[in-house]
C-alpha cells in the first residue's frame, strides 16, 4: 500500500491547475453547439489542445479524440507519483479491447476500427497477444478473465456471458489498484462507480421483467451498497439505500426508472452527474492526489461531451436535443 503524502503531488497539482484552464467548459460547449457548422465547432476544441480531424466524419473525429486521450496518459505517465492513479483510468480500455477481440474472431469481423488506444496495453500489443493466444505479460486478473470469457463464449456462444466475466474483472482490477494507492478519495471514487453500475443493473433488470436470479449474476462487489441489499430491495426500497452520500439524488429516480414512471435517460444522467459531483470536490483542494484524480475524470468527461456534441451536429440534431444529452462538467 502506498504511503505517499499530499506534498508529493505539489508539482503535478500546480501543473494541472494550469491545464484546467484549457478544459472544455460550459461556455466552450455552448459555442460548439451554436457554431455555424461542424468545422467551426471542431475549431473550439483547438483551444483545449485538440488537433484537427482528418475529415469531418465520425471515424476521423473518433480518431482525433482517441489521440487526445492517449496523449493525456503519455504526458502524465512520468509526472504522476504513483502509476496506479493513471492505470485506474486506463484499465477500461484494456477490457473494451478484450471484448472486441474476443468477439471478432468467431464472428469473422475485422476489429481494428473498434479498438481504442489509451489502455495499459497498446492496441498493437494486445492484438498480438490475442493472435498468439498468450497473455502471460498481462495482469493475472486480466489474463484469467480473458481465458474464462473465451471458454464461456466457445461453449455457449453467448457474448453477454463473456462480457459479464470481463466486467467483473474490470471492477476487480480497479478496486485492487485503488487500494494500492492508499488514497481514500480514489477508493471512494471506485466504490461509487460500483454502486452506480449496480443501480443501473437493478433498474434494467426490473424494466426487463427479469428475476433476482439474473440480477444476482451481474451485481458487483466493492460498493458501499451491498449486493444483498439490492437483491432484497422491493417496492421502491432502492431509494432508502441511497439516502446519504453522493447517491442521494439518484435513489428516487432509480425507483421511478425501474417502474417505468421516469425515463432511463434521466436516471442515467443522474448517475453520471452524481459521479461528477463527487469528483468536483477536488476543485477545492490545493494539492494532492485528488487534483490528479479530478483532472483525469474531467478529461474523460470532456471527451464524452465533445463526442456527444460533434456526433449530434453530424446527425443534424438541434441544440436543445444535444444539450439534454450533456452531463455535468468539472469546470
Amino acid at each position: 500500500m502506498s504511503h505517499r503524502k499530499d506534498t508529493d503531488y505539489l508539482s503535478i497539482s500546480s501543473r494541472l491547475r494550469v491545464l484546467e484552464n484549457r478544459l472544455l467548459s460550459k461556455e466552450r460547449m455552448e459555442r460548439m453547439i451554436e457554431a455555424k457548422d461542424l468545422g467551426e465547432a471542431v475549431k473550439v476544441l483547438a483551444e483545449c489542445g485538440y488537433g484537427e480531424p482528418a475529415a469531418l466524419n465520425n471515424a476521423s473525429i473518433e480518431q482525433m479524440l482517441g489521440r487526445a486521450r492517449q496523449k493525456v496518459f503519455q504526458d502524465l505517465s512520468n509526472a504522476a507519483p504513483e502509476p496506479q492513479m493513471l492505470q485506474i483510468f486506463q484499465v477500461k480500455y484494456d477490457y473494451h479491447n478484450a471484448k472486441v477481440l474476443l468477439k471478432a474472431k468467431p464472428m469473422g469481423e475485422e476489429p481494428g476500427r473498434l479498438l481504442l488506444e489509451g489502455g495499459r496495453y497498446s492496441v498493437e500489443q494486445i492484438t498480438e497477444w490475442f493472435e498468439q493466444e498468450d497473455l502471460q505479460n498481462a495482469t493475472k486478473v486480466f489474463a484469467g478473465a480473458v481465458a474464462e470469457a473465451q471458454t464461456v463464449l466457445a461453449e455457449t456462444g453467448d457474448p453477454q456471458q463473456a462480457d459479464l466475466i470481463l466486467d467483473r474483472a474490470y471492477y476487480e482490477e480497479m478496486g485492487q489498484l485503488a487500494k494500492e494507492t492508499g488514497s481514500q478519495y480514489m477508493q471512494g471514487y471506485v466504490s461509487l462507480m460500483v454502486d452506480i453500475a449496480n443501480l443501473r443493473a437493478a433498474v434494467r433488470t426490473a424494466r426487463m421483467g427479469k428475476e433476482n436470479e439474473f440480477l444476482g449474476k451481474v451485481l458487483l462487489d466493492g460498493g458501499s451498497i451491498s449486493a444483498k441489499s439490492l437483491l432484497s430491495a422491493k417496492n421502491g426500497a432502492v431509494a432508502e439505500l441511497c439516502k446519504s452520500g453522493a447517491l442521494r439524488q439518484v435513489g428516487e429516480l432509480a425507483n421511478q426508472a425501474a417502474s417505468g414512471s421516469a425515463s432511463l435517460t434521466a436516471f442515467e444522467k443522474a448517475c453520471d452527474d452524481a459521479l461528477m459531483a463527487y469528483i468536483a470536490t477536488a476543485r477545492k483542494i490545493p494539492f494532492g492526489e485528488e487534483v490528479l484524480i479530478g483532472y483525469l475524470c474531467a478529461r474523460e468527461a470532456e471527451l464524452t461531451a465533445a463526442r456527444t456534441i460533434l456526433s449530434g451536429r453530424l446527425a443534424g440534431l438541434d441544440g436543445d436535443t444535444i444539450r439534454a444529452r450533456l452531463r455535468a462538467t468539472y469546470v
